[in-house]
């Protein structure tokens, strides 16, 4: 009960505040504060005048907290704004209280690190985000590009802007998902395979087909770049002509840029700014790969393996590795004279796939064929995908898999940015060049150089 009325008065405090600075405002764009002192929460209190403090991240409830006495202990209150038709979200200043269940010690730094992004934003970068986030979620195909654009940059300060932005869209996303039962909103597939198997072809037919029964479909196409050069020729877009022009579609190419696995760094959070601007199917085509990068699987809902008909025994050229993640293999090209070639193959790997430890409890691994020329199969092929995400669904077993997807990207880019760092430390680039010689020398084994260079880094970035 002290929890409650301590909520109320904060509530009522906030809200003479606001009305106090924005006494001109309209009343059709409203906030909540949510109280998570009981289960559900006690109550709701709408405020109303707040919304354009809230596009100068100028949180009155955040500014009233803070200026409490720090000996005065209070629950954690998390804030959710709405935004027109997006939602931003984010934790308030915590009080490690006596409440049962309030401790938020936990969520302190992670707060503190995305309210310093925003105080830090500038006028025009307040600009830019808001008019990408509207355009998003409004659907507007120019803002989702540039949103892209924006999380593939390596622009220190940029990325900062875009984890501002994702973090907005991920609220939103939340929030269209509790109104969806606790179910995603939209079906994500990867579609990965072989250089030559078709993967673009299918793509195209398969896209096709789904604008055609309503879906809006979002392609991550990602091309491979020169080891030499750096370079990427975007050729994938060039074979989807027709769902290029397609306005229900939307088609994105980056460049691996030496990424491993058949996608970019940034494919995951690509995904989120797909699903946030209302795509319902999104398609990810990894580059041709080979036996070991499958990296798209762990960040889509089912991981479709496309495989030629011909070209020699395709097990022994792809065997165990990527198809032991494979929810579904496709025989491409299963037309003309490759139908009986494609028989073959389809037989030979629906009997190894029996031999497979099966990853899921709810499905067993299908394998179809398919003819993008003939468009004969591809009704058949996303059928079975229809099957697999209901009965992923159905079993809970498709939510579990995208949290523990989360988990595994986010140490996929702890490991890429503690390797930018260690090479960037300034103890390393000294004793680098040095090492690098008698490295090639022969003076020391390489193994003794790493070792000498992780020395050198653990030993200056330790406390003193």
């Amino acid at each position: 009960m002290q929890a409650h009325h301590y909520c109320q008065e904060i509530v009522q405090n906030t809200l003479q505040l606001t009305k106090n600075e924005e006494k001109d405002e309209s009343n059709n764009n409203r906030s909540t504060l949510i109280c998570p002192c009981s289960t559900p929460p006690c109550s709701w209190y709408e405020m109303p005048h707040i919304y354009h403090t809230m596009r100068r991240f100028g949180f009155s409830l955040l500014r009233h907290i803070s200026s409490l006495p720090s000996s005065f202990t209070a629950p954690s209150v998390t804030r959710t704004f709405s935004l027109h038709q997006g939602v931003f979200t984010g934790s308030a200043t915590c009080y490690e209280g006596t409440f049962p269940g309030h401790s938020c010690q936990h969520r302190r730094g992670v707060s503190t690190a995305l309210r310093q992004h925003i105080h830090d934003l500038s006028g025009p970068e307040q600009r830019l985000l808001e008019k990408l986030y509207e355009g998003l979620i409004g659907g507007q195909r120019a803002s989702l590009a540039e949103s892209i654009t924006l999380v593939e940059t390596q622009h220190p300060r940029k990325k900062e802007l875009a984890q501002v932005l994702l973090q907005r869209v991920l609220a939103y996303r939340r929030e269209q998902e509790s109104r969806n039962g606790g179910k995603p909103v939209a079906f994500r597939v990867g579609l990965s395979g072989p250089p030559g198997a078709g993967k673009s072809s299918f793509i195209e037919v398969v896209g096709k087909m789904l604008t055609g029964r309503g879906h809006k479909v979002s392609v991550l196409a990602v091309d491979p770049s020169s080891c030499t050069t750096g370079g990427s020729l975007m050729g994938d877009k060039t074979r989807m002509t027709e769902l290029s022009r397609d306005m229900k579609a939307f088609i994105r190419p980056s460049p691996a840029s030496g990424t491993l696995g058949g996608v970019t760094r940034t494919t995951n959070e690509a995904i989120v700014l797909c699903e946030g601007a209302g795509y319902d199917i999104v398609l990810v085509e990894t580059v041709g790969v080979g036996q070991s990068e499958f990296a798209v699987a762990d960040m889509v809902d089912m991981f479709v393996l496309l495989i030629p008909p011909a070209g020699g025994d395709e097990l022994q050229g792809i065997k165990r590795g990527i198809i032991e993640r494979a929810d579904l293999v496709v025989v491409t090209k299963s037309d003309g004279d490759l139908v009986v070639p494609a028989r073959r193959i389809q037989t030979e790997y629906t009997s190894a796939l029996k031999l497979l430890r099966r990853q899921s409890k709810s499905w067993n691994p299908k394998v179809v064929r398919a003819s993008s020329h003939t468009s004969e199969g591809i009704p058949e092929a996303w059928a079975k995908m229809e099957s697999y995400r209901d009965a992923m669904l159905a079993s809970g077993e498709l939510q579990g898999r995208r949290r523990a997807q989360q988990k595994v990207w986010m140490w996929t880019l702890i490991q890429e940015n503690a390797l930018c760092h260690f090479q960037n430390h300034p103890s390393v680039r000294e004793a680098l060049p040095h090492l690098e010689e008698r490295v090639t020398k022969g003076a020391i084994s390489p193994g003794l150089a790493a070792d000498l260079l992780l020395k050198a880094f653990s030993s200056s970035s330790s406390p003193q």
